[in-house]
């Protein structure tokens, strides 16, 4: 069981590049790592994302397009954690995240962190935000 991975799994209809990108874009040293697409006469829709990967702070994160319509989407029980170093990321994020998307907890002291928020961006996946 040495090789066990365990890797959050986000399964978008239609917008796993668009947010895979966005989120690459908030992080220093983040990196798209994979892109799969469909091709013509493949199960998706032609050239939407097939299996993908990115790295956010050192956690590999994996991303799908869904070929089928669900009546589901994210739920805020499962969020991404971020340890924010300073004062300033934590408020970049925070604003990032939420805009287009949702705030549960706006940015503030809650008494267990002395910056603490809790949103869900524009594509329904939660984050928690802290200032380590």
């Amino acid at each position: 069981m040495a090789n066990t991975r365990v890797q959050p799994f986000l399964m978008f209809e239609g917008k796993a590049e668009e947010a895979m990108n966005f989120y690459v874009s908030l992080f220093d040293g983040a990196q798209v790592l994979e892109i799969l697409r469909y091709g013509p006469d493949e199960a998706g829709k032609e050239g939407s994302v097939m299996r993908a990967s990115f790295s956010i702070g050192g956690q590999t994160i994996l991303c799908i397009d869904s070929i089928v319509k669900h009546g589901f989407s994210f739920t805020p029980a499962f969020s991404l954690f971020v340890n924010c170093e300073s004062e300033g990321e934590i408020v970049r994020l925070s604003s990032a995240l939420s805009e287009g998307g949702s705030t549960f907890m706006p940015l503030d002291d809650y008494g267990f962190s002395r910056k603490f928020a809790w949103v869900s961006d524009r594509y329904g996946v939660s984050w928690q935000l802290n200032l380590a």
